[in-house]
């Protein structure tokens, strides 16, 4: 496989700024590096606030970072002129949680799958061809494209809001919590749906959820944030080793009563992002810091397994003791 995306380096700082005091300057995304390999899909997933959404408009250079870089098939994105962009947006597209909020109520379905066609100014000879192809795409029938956002249920708008994705064609697909608002069986309908669509169209997803059950079950590989930074990566196979990572996946509910283990719930709360503390940004909630971890910030190492990585004292002082 080749790379098709890289980020490196990549923070957003907020800055509010006062009168008669020192601006608040607020941290959403620090120090994240990873690369997407074309063809991959790769999760992104943490608690509410750990700076998911943020990375993934600062991906699609919605938003401009205060540091850092993103390289979109072998070209830093922050060098293309205002036209470039447009144009690259081609490429790359977003399905947001909210699939609603995404589509104009005033359009009918027809009008929402043609506005990308109209922005990018790419003329179409035969729109309704287009729009029933789009449509069958993602299991809708073309009779639906009369139809206004209101009249569709959840599952039907987030299959239009994947639908609107697609028109362009893109090559890389950024979907923010696509199936947060749906129904459980909902739920399995989309991602199969997006796992048809990968194979078909040879799509690469950066798959961001705050559900550490479905993006491993789903992706390749899966990046956990926590206070807007990376804590680990894993591939599909690998155990979880940062505390973090396993409280996540033990606070998900197992409905098979032969795998059921005691729910364990994540006390506390995530360090602010106005104040970075001293040492591991986990400690307050870790039962297993060390020494280390209220002085020094751990830093991604290599585990055993290839390409798992995890920043932890703890973890790291385990493994080179097995060593």
């Amino acid at each position: 496989m080749t790379e098709i995306l890289s980020v490196q380096n990549l923070s957003r700082q907020f800055v509010t700024k006062h009168m008669w005091r020192k601006a608040d300057v607020f941290t959403a995304v620090r120090d994240v590096s990873f690369n997407v390999e074309r063809g991959e899909i790769v999760g992104v997933v943490g608690e509410s606030g750990c700076g998911k959404s943020t990375l993934a408009r600062l991906i699609l250079r919605l938003m401009a970072p205060s540091s850092g870089s993103v390289y979109f098939e072998g070209r830093d994105v922050a060098s293309f002129s205002k036209r470039e962009l447009r144009r690259l947006r081609q490429k790359f597209q977003m399905v947001f949680q909210d699939p609603y909020s995404s589509i104009d109520p005033r359009f009918r379905i027809r009008e929402a799958l043609l506005e990308p066609f109209a922005v990018q100014g790419v003329a179409l000879e035969r729109k309704e061809a287009r729009v029933a192809e789009l449509l069958d795409m993602v299991g809708l029938d073309p009779s639906l494209a009369r139809r206004y956002p209101h009249q569709m249920s959840g599952g039907q708008k987030q299959r239009i809001g994947i639908a609107r994705a697609l028109a362009l064609n893109p090559s890389l697909m950024v979907l923010d919590e696509p199936t947060a608002s749906l129904d459980v069986s909902v739920q399995a309908q989309i991602i199969n749906l997006l796992d048809r669509l990968r194979r078909d169209l040879a799509l690469t997803y950066i798959f961001i959820s705050h559900d550490l059950s479905l993006v491993r079950y789903f992706c390749d590989r899966t990046i956990v944030m926590y206070a807007g930074r990376i804590v680990e990566v894993l591939p599909k196979q690998a155990a979880p080793t940062h505390p973090y990572t396993r409280m996540l996946m033990d606070s998900v509910f197992e409905p098979d009563p032969r795998s059921r283990r005691m729910i364990s719930r994540l006390e506390g709360e995530a360090p602010s992002g106005y104040a970075r503390p001293k040492g591991c940004p986990f400690l307050a909630r870790c039962g297993q810091a060390t020494a280390a971890c209220e002085t020094q910030e751990p830093t991604l190492a290599q585990m055993p397994a290839p390409g798992h990585t995890v920043a932890c004292h703890h973890t790291g002082a385990a493994v080179a003791s097995v060593a």
